[in-house]
């Protein structure tokens, strides 16, 4: 069994730990490298998807990183306790015609004692936004240190 520090209970350092490494995995568009940081039974719901398993999950994530092209994400610890976390988020991206949306959300998260996600529930909106609205402007990939975070940038 593989363990993905840091590990419940979380402090608020390792809470805000916890949702870097998140963001930076979904930023990499991964979907096998995202899918390692949740359980083999993790139980998902994202808008109203709902799934089981990392196979699941990798499905998801490649459809999901083929329709939203030029993923940059911002998540942001809302607030935690015990094995939870709960973070708000922002992503950018466009589809393949070229209109560019913000999606914004709030993600419930639930990991067991090897710091793997087991439950993750999503609430998302799609915000129709044009080119120039776009705050996210980085390379694709990991967001810059130095990059503002959500609630800098007025989100």
């Amino acid at each position: 069994m593989s363990t993905r520090p840091p590990l419940p209970p979380f402090t608020r350092e390792t809470a805000i730990e916890k949702v870097r490494l998140a963001e930076d995995g979904w930023n990499s568009r991964s979907p096998q490298k995202v899918a390692l940081a949740y359980s083999e039974d993790s139980r998902w719901r994202n808008r109203a998807e709902f799934m089981t398993g990392r196979k699941a999950i990798v499905e998801f994530l490649s459809r999901k990183w083929n329709r939203e092209l030029d993923y940059r994400l911002v998540k942001e610890l809302w607030a935690f306790e015990g094995h939870r976390i709960a973070v708000r988020f922002a992503y950018e991206w466009h589809d393949d015609s070229g209109h560019w949306f913000r999606s914004y959300g709030n993600e419930n998260w639930e990991f067991d004692d090897d710091g793997l996600m087991r439950t993750r529930h999503a609430s998302i909106n799609d915000l129709p936004i044009e080119e120039s609205e776009r705050k996210y402007h980085w390379p694709l990939g990991r967001r810059p240190d130095d990059h503002p975070g959500l609630t800098d940038l007025g989100l």
